[in-house]
């Protein structure tokens, strides 16, 4: 006969307890941004659909198989995702204290790529090649290392309590951090990515409360370098070209100024709707060069129209408010000038290659950001989403 009025406590078994720890109101998994994560996600997860159909008739570059690109986009998302898991699992505490390790070793891939190590890809000589068609392009991780660089020096003061804004002195430190690795990238020369690197060490600058002279000050630096790299010659003849075809898109249209104006024409070519998915006709043509990398996004102007780029647009979009908003939230400068930096990176990365792919903005080797294909950018997006992740981590629960 049952008895009613006793108590038998429920004995969960360890799978069931597990669950329910991460159910729990206090669960790491609740201070994750999932709304950032699933956007970024899906512009990754999407955009193997672009690789894939921007290279699987292409044989001189599938080796024959037309899964090979799909294949190899898909495991650089999914290292990406490990990276990302990683940084989040580690803490934005102690990803602090380890970022002069982090900037160190950022600094000897670069002097690797100088050395016999290095190797010429497209004209740029910017990675390093190992066996097996593996390659790392390290300017993409150098942004990484300005970021958490530049954020330590300028908030380890204002953190500790000893200021209400950072010092010229640490300011100064900074740039001088900054200007190291931007010189080496500079010397492979890898213009696009110098570009990306000083609207970084800008948004960093206004995100840190930096006195405003140091911001205008860098104006001027900018615009005096880049004449003087103009001048003296830095610049090799295929980048100056570029420039030179973007001041005058009618300077040559079958030779510097062709990709551009192939895209152009594959992207007016979708419509308002595209001509579906494998079924762009400049995309089965291979009319667009570099198709895969620095124009997928024409890919999905062609092949899903004005609606497939405004989403793609869109998710871009929900991944920098949400950025936005963990800035706002951060609780302390070092998260404040981390999120400042990684917005400003996907910001302008993302519009000067969508920019480039409609022709108003300069062919610069800048990939898409989560979209374009490239194990090196793959892996750097998604590690600095672990960066912005774990700052939001930081904040209470209910924030």
């Amino acid at each position: 006969m049952t008895s009613y009025g006793s108590y038998r406590p429920i004995r969960l078994s360890p799978q069931r307890r597990s669950l329910a720890r991460v159910l729990a109101k206090d669960s790491p998994l609740r201070r994750l941004d999932w709304i950032m994560i699933l956007a970024a996600l899906t512009l990754s997860l999407g955009s193997s659909l672009l690789v894939w159909s921007a290279t699987r008739g292409r044989d001189s570059l599938t080796h024959g198989d037309p899964q090979y690109f799909l294949y190899r986009h898909l495991t650089n998302l999914l290292i990406g995702l490990v990276l990302c898991g990683t940084v989040i699992t580690i803490g934005n505490r102690r990803v602090r204290t380890a970022v002069p390790v982090v900037y160190v070793a950022v600094l000897l891939m670069l002097a690797a790529v100088l050395s016999p190590l290095g190797s010429t890809i497209n004209g740029a000589h910017s990675w390093i090649q190992f066996g097996g068609g593996f390659s790392i392009q390290p300017a993409e991780f150098a942004k990484l290392g300005i970021v958490l660089g530049m954020a330590l020096l300028l908030s380890a003061r204002v953190d500790a309590g000893e200021r209400e804004m950072p010092s010229d002195r640490s300011v100064l430190q900074a740039l001088g951090l900054a200007g190291v690795p931007i010189g080496i990238v500079l010397l492979m020369p890898d213009v696009g990515s110098v570009m990306v690197m000083a609207v970084i060490i800008l948004g960093i600058l206004l995100a840190s409360g930096a006195a405003n002279r140091w911001v205008f000050g860098l104006l001027v630096a900018g615009t005096a370098g880049s004449i003087a790299v103009w001048q003296l010659g830095i610049l090799s003849k295929y980048q100056i070209d570029r420039f030179a075809a973007f001041a005058n898109p009618a300077l040559d249209p079958s030779g510097v100024g062709y990709n551009t104006a192939q895209a152009r024409i594959a992207i007016g070519s979708g419509g308002l709707t595209g001509m579906g998915l494998f079924h762009g006709t400049q995309t089965i043509g291979q009319f667009v060069p570099e198709q895969q990398t620095d124009f997928v996004f024409s890919v999905a102007g062609e092949e899903l129209g004005f609606v497939g780029g405004i989403a793609l647009i869109g998710l871009l979009g929900v991944v920098l408010w949400r950025a936005c908003r963990i800035a706002r939230q951060a609780t302390d400068l070092f998260g404040t000038v981390v999120c400042a930096g990684v917005i400003s990176w996907f910001a302008f990365q993302a519009f000067e290659n969508i920019g480039m792919n409609l022709g108003i903005m300069p062919v610069a080797g800048i990939p898409l950001p989560f979209v374009s294909y490239g194990g090196s950018s793959m892996f750097a997006v998604w590690i600095a989403v672990g960066l912005l992740q774990s700052v939001r981590s930081q904040r209470p629960i209910g924030i």
